[in-house]
């Protein structure tokens, strides 16, 4: 997999990518990365790259001219390019998974101050958001995705981590203990000392639907639970008057 990052802050990006699973993966050759900064694509004085908007309006405006250029210099005919913005579509697990499936090369934009002239629309194929929220620039965003999508990529972290994590399956992850087993009186439930794999299991599919149940029942989704989590969502459903 192979990203390109235009940003005007390149600094922010190389922070991030020199640590944790990010740089392994670079490291280890799983990924390729590279960071363009928009600014080396602009003709006019003194790097500028944004200017008012044509109608008056607060702040300034990404022009079209260096974000362009700078995409056309990395774009060939396997890219994807994505456009950092809170206009798009909100990112999620699933997505994350169709990236990492279906595309080779993915260009991220990170846009900045009062956002992009809407001409640069035409050079992307996809708005993506992380929320309903504005924040300052596209960086924090454009790390997510590189972040979400590289580790569920082949031989980046073992499988069998990311497979049973939150959202895997629409369900939360189960709860997890470590040492002390007893901990202020709190103790670690006794089936996962038990050492009966089968029980830990249903004790694990059980937990996670209670809390997803419990925490964000938006993302339950009946198809993908097993006959027990089923009988579960019926009894948690009625001790709570769901209908």
């Amino acid at each position: 997999m192979k990203y390109s990052i235009l940003t005007l802050f390149p600094n922010i990006i190389k922070s991030y990518i020199s640590e944790s699973i990010i740089k392994k993966a670079l490291e280890r050759e799983k990924i390729e990365l590279e960071i363009i900064d928009i600014r080396d694509f602009t003709s006019l004085p003194h790097n500028q790259v944004d200017e008012y908007q044509f109608g008056g309006g607060r702040g300034m405006v990404l022009m079209c001219d260096p974000v362009v250029s700078a995409i056309e210099s990395v774009k060939t005919d396997n890219s994807i390019v994505i456009l950092t913005s809170p206009q798009g579509k909100t990112w999620n697990q699933n997505i994350a998974k169709t990236f990492a499936s279906e595309y080779d090369h993915i260009i991220i934009i990170c846009g900045h101050y009062e956002g992009f002239d809407e001409r640069i629309l035409k050079y992307i194929d996809i708005e993506i958001s992380i929320g309903d929220y504005v924040l300052t620039g596209g960086e924090l965003p454009s790390l997510i995705m590189l972040d979400s999508i590289t580790r569920i990529l082949p031989g980046v972290i073992n499988t069998e981590s990311h497979e049973q994590e939150s959202f895997e399956n629409n369900l939360l992850d189960y709860p997890v203990y470590t040492k002390p087993h007893d901990y202020r009186g709190d103790k670690v439930p006794e089936v996962l000392l038990s050492g009966h794999h089968a029980n830990i299991q249903k004790w694990r599919d059980e937990q996670q639907l209670i809390s997803t149940f419990n925490k964000r029942p938006d993302l339950i989704d009946e198809s993908k639970l097993n006959k027990i989590q089923i009988q579960l969502l019926e009894n948690l459903r009625k001790s709570k008057g769901d209908k």
